[in-house]
């Protein structure tokens, strides 16, 4: 077999840094051999079952020359040094291998026996291999740790003094939970080394103003960096009263993180410096790389970080923000800093991070941290999100994206992350739709709503613009997410009351004027009082969930005393807000002020709520696993996919005939209508006598086949004379439309025509769509969309979106289908979508559901060769 480099990858250790893993190579010999040297007596010992110094040249060969089929190794390689050796042997059993490992005794406790373990079952699983066998010495506890803490079912007995262990590798729902628990742990401590180092590098530090290493490095001392700060400048002695230094290797001490300001064609040798030193993260500043040959350079440069252990923010990143007061870190170009506080902002590019801060500034919005990624090479908005998780000083977290790397990832960890803390995102309808400059990212081709859907599944709140963004994160910074719709609206002016419940009315919440207004004549004295009173009777009352003060400027009334006690409500549950339109206070004009969330009009101040309470409907639907079907065989369908990829070339796609559509869905426990494509009034009958009478007669012909007003159906025909005059009569009329063939089917029961579609998008992975046949997905688009895997309360709600789904729940007198019939059909697909990349492309139109059958009558069926799946059991990190 030909070098696998495929499996290759970038992988996180326990401790945030990171290595290269990669099949091992006959040119691996020497390092292999300087790894075995290193290592101490107990570690050879416990590999090998006895000591010896060195490998012999036999024992090389043995272990470099694979042919990565029956026997497979992979190295972790941090620079050009081994690290970790991971390897199976086929045994005489060809379903069953033996599997053994090595760790550097530097690196032991990073998690590397576990990230070998998972790609080395990976290979196994491709190269039909089901089970692993191991022999490990009882002293052996870290070993046997992997083992024990992978969540495979193992087996164990003591034989011979040797603890012998064997355990099936097709993935458990127990072992998918332990590998992404460790991944969340690994990339999560990676972020957090670099939002929190001992030590910075400012490489390409100034002294010229105006540059961005100057504004750098001036920013990162103002700020009041507890930690320790160097300037790397090879043609200046000192630097911002700082001693410079030529190149970070020359720096005396260690050195955590590095920011890269100098221009593009110095950043890889500041890299590789950096690698040499240890450095454990990056910051690269520089631009330039929006071209396809800064692409190209990009990865180069993100691969010579990671094989040297260090993660990359950028490149053209704006910058790190963290207000710790242990750590007061502010690397940015913007030149502001929001204050502290417990929101944790993400952005991409450099000018979307400015805005971000920026608006953030002026709605006095607190932030724990902020992270700007820039072009997204190495560190994205899901490893933010794995930082934000952990993070106790943040409480919501608020994303600009603009390009999605790993959207299903994306889902999974936003979906977790949503549980515990509102996570709020910015995008736009064009969001995966276009490539911004510089990104590498996939481009969608499914319908803009799948996205939306993919995120309303994760329990995202999703917005449309900045702005919005930081009135709702202004919101959720002081109080919990609403309980209940119901608004109650104070205001000096009922005019103005009516206003902001007629818009709150058309965001879903229920909101009511109380009867009496604000009496602001009386004074401020008599005013504070009163309004303390009614605020404080509103969050008493049980039928009133949040409470809007609207407010008209009036003479003698301190906007800024009414906001103080507004103030006093921040500390209970029940959303307490200002809504002051016409003020011109530039320091009250929207934003967070005294802990109240201050709104200059009652859209944005209903908005704001609306999301907040959509988010809480998300929070109070209990998640409910889906319950996998009986009669599935998953390993048959991916035997017989693999077969039937024999047939596709290159990014060609094979259309299914009949039959290995049929073999196929069976694996599912799918079945669908039979059909006969006939050209003569004879071949139709004898079709209907092989099918089954009643038959039906339709156009050969995509569109027409289910035209029933344009005469391309013909239902319920009971026998061979009105088949023969049908025939006769639908031939003559499709001719009209170069149709020349018909097609015949066993007729179905009557019922609700519906239409399911599962495709293989670029962007988004496997998409599944429902609706209900005829006018409602051809003309108004009605359809719903979701992205697998599915919950139940998903499922649920695929088949209750559609506008038209009244009909499937008895309408205008018909009867309610069986909807246990159809989740269950629906799931089965989902599941053959989500397991089998390889089926690109699954319609299945007509599907006749009614109170008490499901009928499939008509099967499309496309598979190509599938990628390599993103969200891999392995871990890696996006290339």
């Amino acid at each position: 077999m030909a070098y696998p480099s495929h499996w290759e990858a970038d992988v996180v250790l326990r401790d945030g840094t990171t290595a290269h893993l990669r099949p091992i190579t006959p040119a691996d010999a020497q390092a292999l051999q300087d790894m075995h040297r290193k290592q101490s007596e107990t570690s050879v010992y416990l590999r090998y079952f006895t000591y010896k110094s060195s490998l012999t040249a036999k024992e090389l060969e043995r272990f470099t020359h694979v042919d990565y089929v029956n026997r497979v190794a992979f190295t972790v390689l941090r620079g050009n040094s081994i690290i970790g050796v991971g390897r199976y042997d086929r045994l005489d059993d060809p379903a069953e291998a033996e599997v053994a490992f090595n760790v550097s005794d530097e690196y032991q406790g990073t998690g590397i026996g576990s990230i070998l373990l998972e790609h080395l079952a990976a290979a196994a699983r491709e190269n039909d291999i089901t089970r692993f066998t191991a022999e490990v010495l009882p002293e052996n506890r870290k070993m046997l740790t992997v083992f024990s803490d992978a969540g495979y079912n193992v087996a164990r007995h003591f034989e011979d003094g040797v603890v012998m262990l064997e355990f099936p590798i097709n993935p458990t729902e127990k072992s998918r939970e332990v590998t992404e628990a460790r991944e969340h742990r690994a990339e999560a401590s990676s972020v957090a080394g670099i939002l929190a180092p001992s030590s910075i590098a400012v490489i390409g530090a100034s002294r010229r103003w105006g540059k961005l290493g100057n504004a750098v490095l001036h920013r990162l001392v103002e700020s009041g960096f507890t930690g320790s700060v160097y300037a790397v400048n090879d043609s200046a002695l000192e630097v911002g009263g700082f001693m410079a230094y030529g190149k970070v290797s020359e720096i005396p001490g260690p050195v955590d993180l590095a920011v890269i300001c100098v221009p593009r064609e110095r950043v890889t040798q500041a890299i590789e410096d950096c690698g040499s030193h240890g450095v454990k993260g990056l910051v690269i500043m520089s631009a330039g790389y929006e071209n396809v040959d800064g692409l190209l350079e990009q990865r180069e440069l993100v691969s010579l970080a990671r094989a040297n252990g260090m993660r990359v923010l950028g490149p053209a990143s704006l910058g790190l923000v963290n207000t710790d007061p242990e750590v007061n870190l502010h690397i940015s170009g913007a030149a502001v800093t929001p204050a502290a506080g417990n929101v944790g902002l993400f952005s991409q590019s450099a000018s979307m991070g400015m805005i971000l801060q920026g608006v953030a500034v002026q709605h006095a919005i607190g932030i724990s941290s902020s992270i700007s990624s820039g072009l997204r090479a190495d560190v994205s908005g899901n490893d933010a999100m794995q930082y934000f998780e952990d993070d106790p000083r943040t409480e919501l977290v608020a994303m600009h994206l603009e390009s999605f790397g790993n959207p299903r990832k994306f889902a999974r960890i936003a979906r977790r992350l949503a549980r515990s803390k509102p996570v709020i995102v910015a995008k736009s309808d064009l969001l995966g739709r276009r490539l911004p400059p510089g990104h590498s990212a996939r481009i969608g081709q499914a319908p803009s709503s799948a996205l939306n859907a993919m995120l309303r599944q994760s329990g995202v709140i999703r917005v449309r613009s900045v702005e919005e963004l930081m009135e709702v994160a202004g919101l959720l910074s002081i109080f919990k997410a609403p309980a209940g719709p119901r608004v109650g609206v104070l205001s000096n002016s009922l005019t103005l009351a009516e206003v902001v419940c007629d818009v709150a009315q058309a965001r879903n919440l229920n909101a009511t004027a109380q009867r009496e207004e604000l009496d602001y004549t009386a004074g401020q004295s008599v005013l504070l009082p009163a309004l303390r009173s009614r605020i404080a009777a509103l969050v008493a009352d049980e039928q009133i969930d949040s409470i809007i003060l609207a407010q008209l400027p009036h003479p003698g009334i301190s906007t800024e005393a009414v906001l103080g006690v507004l103030a006093e409500f921040a500390a209970q549950d029940k959303p307490v807000i200002a809504v002051l339109p016409g003020h011109v206070d530039e320091k009250i004009c929207g934003g967070v002020h005294h802990q109240v969330p201050v709104y200059i009009s009652p859209t944005a101040a209903a908005g704001a709520l609306g999301k907040a309470y959509g988010y809480r409907q998300w929070l109070d639907i209990p998640f409910e696993p889906l319950v996998e079907p009986e009669g599935l065989d998953v390993q048959g369908a991916a035997d017989y996919l693999q077969e039937l990829a024999g047939q596709v070339n290159g990014t060609e796609l094979l259309e299914l005939d009949p039959q290995q559509s049929a073999r196929l869905l069976g694996y599912y426990g799918l079945e669908f209508f039979g059909s006969t494509v006939v050209s003569t009034a004879d071949q139709a009958v004898a079709a209907a006598n092989e099918l089954g009478w009643p038959v039906v007669l339709k156009a050969n012909d995509p569109d027409l086949r289910q035209r029933l007003d344009l005469g391309g159906v013909r239902l319920d025909i009971p026998d061979e004379a009105s088949l023969r005059a049908n025939f006769a009569h639908m031939s003559a009329l499709m001719a009209g439309y170069g149709v020349t063939s018909l097609e015949v089917q066993s007729m179905a029961d009557a019922g609700q025509a519906c239409v399911l579609q599962g495709m293989e998008d670029p962007l988004l992975g496997p998409v599944v769509s429902f609706g209900l046949s005829g006018d409602a997905v051809n003309l108004l688009d009605d359809w719903a969309h979701g992205v697998p895997p599915f919950s139940a309360t998903d499922l649920a709600q695929l088949v209750h979106r559609p506008r038209s789904s009244a009909r499937l729940f008895g309408y205008q007198g018909l009867p309610a289908v069986d909807l246990g019939l159809l989740t269950d059909f629906i799931t089965r697909v989902s599941l053959l979508k989500d397991n089998h990349p390889e089926v690109t492309i699954a319609n299945f139109a007509p599907v006749s559901v009614s109170a008490h059958s499901l009928s499939v009558l008509g099967v499309k069926l496309k598979i190509g060769n599938a990628q390599q799946r993103t969200d891999s059991i392995r871990r890696a990190l996006r290339s």
